[in-house]
């Protein structure tokens, strides 16, 4: 009895750890699409939560090239095109983080391309356009020399410099001093003649959106040791002039140096929105691709798409179930019930766990608790026959049940142990929809020899301790 009692308890523990972990993400699906959108950009989303992937709530998926011909041009001193492609991804993981999506999959494609998926996102423009800036941040002295004003002065004489691809037309470059070059405003309409970049980005160590002076946005950056020693040294020996603070070949603003800058630190004006501010800062934190990316790719997938495929699943899930069910019921009567209870029992757990791990559930995923299931009706289905087999030879209730259970368990575990092997390799080298399924079908494994074995085995248990005096069971 004492023995039962302990099955019990770990079964009722069990029941509500589970109700403990699913519940939040009941309540969570309860609520609109609007107020649950609203609530994740706030940031205020229940720490466990089963997530819906891509193709059930819908998103951006976008296929991005990093221009490979950018990164030969840095010469062989600087990253090969694998590193950068390396650092791209991670960078850009940075951003995503930051940006604030939920279970994002970004990953490389081939030797050149990224994927990036990006479930729920509610502006997916705002998203590329964080998502495919390159932040170069590069702070240049600007040219005031004669020579450098004049030439200034023809340029503007000439018409446009640009070609069609943004490219300096030769007759406007010749006009340059040397070892300068030409940039445009972040309006697009003033010209700025550039030294070479005496300091970037790439030791900037944090970045914010402030509001300023009249209430203007502004971006404030801090550099580390080494970028706030060459900072306070450039500010110290041009004192009185203009240093350009260039983004991704932009003049963003050209303030005038009234005194050296210690500290490391230092603001980036322009006349942003707040949300520019936020967006640039996000990317100067997230630090600088590479090299240039461009949008190959893009496809949105549509809420509709998602709700469609959950609502069409469930409703075969559903059916398939119910006949289950009864089939169950009608073929082993009182056993038939004890393999529903364990497959009601199945279900929660493996739910649970995934709200339990934060994964994400795909339609991958739906499939492989459709699998497990099936394979835990299976396990109560091979306990059943040999429980039958031992009664046929006229053994007793007790001895019949120990005897299944003790010939059945063995072949259960050798089984879903192999299945465990094959979702193990497949998390380990899937990606996106394939790891949601191995994750699923793991956690559905696990939960179906637990209840297959262990619930069931606890609920004859009970049986018998209160009918002590049967000569068979209904099975």
């Amino acid at each position: 009895m004492k023995d039962l009692q302990i099955r019990l308890s770990i079964i009722g523990i069990a029941f509500l750890v589970g109700v403990g972990f699913l519940f939040p993400s009941f309540l969570w699906y309860l609520k609109s699409p609007d107020l649950r959108r609203e609530l994740e950009r706030t940031k205020n989303v229940p720490r466990r939560l089963i997530r819906l992937g891509l193709d059930l709530r819908g998103g951006t998926h976008l296929l991005m090239e990093l221009d490979l011909d950018e990164v030969a041009k840095q010469g062989e001193s600087k990253i090969t095109a694998q590193d950068a492609l390396d650092r791209a991804v991670e960078i850009i993981r940075n951003r995503v983080d930051q940006f604030g999506v939920s279970e994002p999959f970004i990953a490389k494609q081939g030797d050149r391309f990224i994927v990036v998926q990006l479930p729920g996102i509610s502006d997916p423009r705002r998203a590329k356009d964080i998502i495919g800036k390159t932040a170069l941040l590069e702070f240049r002295m600007i040219d005031d020399s004669k020579a450098a004003q004049d030439a200034l002065e023809k340029i503007r004489e000439f018409g446009e410099p640009w070609d069609e691809k943004g490219v300096l037309k030769p007759e406007a470059a010749k006009l340059l001093p040397k070892d300068t070059q030409l940039f445009l405003s972040r309006s697009g309409e003033d010209y700025y003649i550039l030294k070479p970049t005496e300091l970037t980005g790439a030791t900037l160590i944090n970045a914010r959106a402030e509001i300023g002076e009249f209430r203007m946005p502004h971006v404030s950056f801090v550099f580390n040791a080494e970028g706030g020693k060459i900072f306070g040294q450039l500010t110290a020996k041009n004192v009185g002039k203009n240093m350009a603070i260039v983004l991704d070949g932009r003049v963003q603003s050209a303030p005038v140096i009234r005194e050296r800058i210690g500290g490391g630190r230092g603001i980036i004006e322009g006349g942003f929105g707040d949300q520019e501010a936020r967006d640039l800062a996000l990317v100067l934190r997230a630090g600088a691709l590479p090299a240039p990316v461009r949008i190959a790719e893009e496809r949105t997938v549509g809420p509709s798409l998602g709700e469609d495929s959950i609502r069409k699943g469930l409703m075969a899930s559903s059916i398939g179930f119910g006949f289950v069910f009864i089939f169950m019921l009608v073929y082993y009567r009182f056993s038939g019930a004890v393999a529903n209870i364990c497959f009601l029992f199945n279900i929660l757990l493996t739910v649970a766990g995934l709200a339990a791990f934060n994964a994400t559930l795909t339609l991958p995923g739906l499939a492989g608790l459709a699998l497990t299931i099936g394979m835990a009706m299976d396990a109560n289905i091979l306990i059943f026959e040999r429980i039958r087999e031992e009664l046929k030879l006229g053994k007793s209730t007790r001895v019949a049940l120990d005897q299944g259970y003790d010939m059945a368990v063995g072949t259960i575990i050798d089984t879903n142990i192999t299945t465990l092997i094959a979702a193990f390799f497949l998390f380990q080298f899937g990606s996106g929809p394939i790891k949601g399924f191995a994750v699923t079908l793991t956690l559905g494994i696990i939960a179906s020899m637990f209840t297959a074995v262990y619930i069931s085995r606890t609920l004859y248990l009970f049986y018998y301790e209160n009918n002590r005096e049967a000569k068979s069971i209904s099975i």
